[in-house]
Parts: structure tokens; C-alpha cells; sequence
């Protein structure tokens, strides 16, 4: 958002979906023992930003402001690899203490930043029996663990591993006020360009809005699967473009109306 304000362009965020702590207790119990086991894994992968989050600060509801970094140490113990789908959840990592040697991910230039691009590069750590540990968010809106993620998941059971799914927390509808409508409405048909970083987002979008029509809405989606969503709600025009601040901001500036 802030970057493509300092860009020029005029931004305004809105957030159809919110992210809560796991609430069921078999969830939270699982989600307890993954914390306390993860280092027993030949490596663990953090889906997004959030799930790096979600795994490493105490699940008791807190903003995220008001955590201080856990300070892990990887000197003299075990330490799985951990895999990343992009720069956004290296950059999570770093935040709470994984070293770059550590991690593996696609990288900066690569093409998407997702399950596919990722596993080249790490399908030579899983051999027969290798365990690996994923986390991830959990929604009722969502695919069984995501579509990558199942994806993800078969390329390990064929190399001869097994896959443990957490769920490090909760993906919810935001309730969105009167206002908040009154903007999908106006956005929805004044030539505004919707850009989506969501497939379940704009799910969560779709229903808040209810009826409304996407018949000449525009939308830049920041994966293949995400722009194919857009297409299947009825957005007129779809666009794809990699998910960096500079193909964004390029992507949003070469498209006129």
C-alpha cells in the first residue's frame, strides 16, 4: 500500500478476509506440538508471511505489534531446512530470528512465487521417510490445505515422504461496514483496478458483496490461480503480473483505461 502511494499511484486498501488465532482446541492442541516438535522434522514449510507469524509468537490473540521476536537459536542442535514460497516469508523469517542459510526459496526473480516454483529446489532433501512439516492457514472458504499445498504434498508422498499439516491459524470474512460497500459498488464499475493478492480474498469479497456484478470491473491478479479466480467471478478484464512492488507498480501504470 505504502509503496504504491510513494509510486503515485492512489491506493486504498480494503481487506475482505481477517486473520485470527486458531480457536478449536484440537487445532490449538496440534498446532502446541508442532511448536514444541518442529526441529524433529527434515524441514518445515511456512506458506506465507502469516503463517510464520502465527507459528513463532504465543497464539493468545495479540497483534502482532505487541510481540517481541522469539529469539531462536540454532547453535549446537538440530535444524530442519525451512522453505519459503517467497520473499515475503523469507523476509517473516528473518524477523524472528531463522538464519538465510537456513532457508530455501525461489528466488527474487523467479517468475511466481508458490509450491511450484519452490519445490526444484528442495526435492532433493526428501528421501524415503523424510518428514516434512507445513504450516499453514485454515479457513471453511478454503481448498483442503490449498491448492499448491496439495500439490506440494503429492510431489513428497512420490518421493517416498510423508507431510504432517498445522493449522497456525484462522482465516475469517471481515464484516465490512456500510462505506466499505459503497466503494465495492463504486470500484466495481468506475473503472477502478482491483488488484487481488487473494483467490480466497476475493472469495470473501464476492460474498460480502452479494449480487453485485463484476461485468466492468478490471483486476490485476498477482498468480495464475488468483487471475483464473477473477475470471470465474466475472471480472471483465484480468491481468496477471509477478507479485513485486516493481512489476505491481509497471503492471498498474502500463494499463490504461
Amino acid at each position: 500500500m505504502a509503496g504504491l502511494q510513494a509510486q503515485g499511484i492512489a491506493a486504498q486498501a480494503l481487506a475482505p478476509m481477517a486473520l485470527w488465532p486458531v480457536a478449536d482446541a484440537g487445532l490449538r492442541a496440534a498446532l502446541a506440538q508442532a511448536r514444541s516438535r518442529w526441529r524433529d522434522y527434515a524441514a518445515v514449510m511456512f506458506v506465507s508471511p502469516n503463517a510464520v507469524h502465527f507459528f513463532f509468537k504465543q497464539n493468545r490473540g495479540e497483534t502482532l505489534a505487541e510481540q517481541a521476536p522469539l529469539a531462536i537459536n540454532f547453535d549446537g542442535c538440530k535444524v530442519p531446512r525451512i522453505w519459503a514460497p517467497g520473499p515475503g516469508t523469507v523476509a517473516a523469517l528473518r524477523h524472528w530470528g531463522v538464519a538465510d542459510a537456513a532457508i530455501d526459496a525461489p528466488r527474487a526473480q523467479a517468475q511466481q512465487f508458490d509450491s511450484e516454483a519452490l519445490w526444484p529446489l528442495v526435492a532433493g532433501q526428501i528421501r524415503p521417510g523424510s518428514r516434512l512439516l507445513l504450516v499453514r492457514g485454515g479457513s471453511s472458504a478454503a481448498q483442503a490445505g490449498g491448492a499448491g499445498r496439495n500439490w506440494l504434498a503429492q510431489q513428497v508422498l512420490a518421493a517416498g515422504g510423508s507431510i504432517d499439516f498445522v493449522v497456525a491459524y484462522e482465516r475469517r470474512a471481515a464484516c465490512l461496514d456500510a462505506a466499505q460497500l459503497a466503494l465495492v459498488q463504486r470500484a466495481a464499475s468506475d473503472g477502478t483496478l482491483w488488484l487481488l493478492s487473494s483467490a480466497e480474498a476475493l472469495a470473501y469479497l464476492c460474498a460480502s458483496a452479494g449480487a453485485q456484478s463484476w461485468a466492468q470491473a478490471r483486476a490485476l491478479a498477482t498468480h495464475p490461480r488468483i487471475a483464473a479466480a477473477a475470471e470465474a467471478a466475472g471480472f471483465a478484464q484480468v491481468r496477471h503480473c509477478r507479485p513485486s512492488l516493481d512489476d505491481i507498480v509497471a503492471s498498474i501504470k502500463s494499463w490504461t483505461p
